[in-house]
């Protein structure tokens, strides 16, 4: 239908002048001021790229696991260590290293860091149990176990929960009824 083509100013027009609608109140000063209207982008919208990108790709490659701990948080204001490994490497960059030497010496400051965080969490657990105290818990965790932890109570809830409970009850006497069933028709070999 032409009429649904264009924005409101071109349709209320066309209706008008079909005479399917009275003329509005507000036509003739929105024909005197008539809205802006923005040009559409031709193809796909291009992708957001930062100088950094390639520096963060080349990071996982070396880094797999990091994928995990990469996560981007929401509330958090710490930058994941994918970008601050990226950054690092083009302010070295920018200072006069190769390429290949500020990638280098920021991955050595990324796992050097990464080892103090794990001994200062070590030596937190070691004093907090000489003190007789529960240690505190990981700053630095696996994010393998923050997603298991989170899961654990769903795991656990198959146990208790009554719901659960009765299409596990049922789904064995399904399973019981389709065994007799196929004994004796004469198909149940054990």
């Amino acid at each position: 239908m032409s009429f649904t083509r264009g924005d409101l100013l071109t349709r209320t027009r066309k209706l008008v002048k079909g005479l399917a609608i009275a003329t509005p109140r507000w036509l003739k000063s929105m024909e005197a001021a008539p809205p802006v209207t923005f040009p559409l982008p031709e193809g796909k919208v291009k992708q957001i790229t930062m100088p950094e990108d390639v520096y963060v790709k080349k990071f996982f490659q070396k880094h797999p696991d990091s994928l995990y701990h990469d996560a981007i948080k929401i509330s958090g204001f710490d930058p994941p260590p994918a970008r601050v490994f990226a950054w690092r490497v083009l302010e070295l960059k920018e200072q006069g290293a190769g390429e290949e030497q500020a990638m280098a010496i920021a991955d050595m400051e990324y796992r050097t860091e990464k080892k103090e965080k794990k001994n200062a969490y070590r030596r937190l657990k070691e004093i907090s149990r000489a003190q007789g105290k529960r240690p505190p818990p990981n700053p630095y965790p696996s994010a393998i176990k923050e997603i298991q932890a989170e899961e654990k109570k769903f795991v656990r809830e198959r146990f208790t929960n009554p719901k659960i409970l009765d299409i596990v009850k049922k789904m064995k006497e399904d399973k019981l009824a389709m065994m007799q069933e196929r004994k004796a028709a004469g198909f149940g070999g054990r």
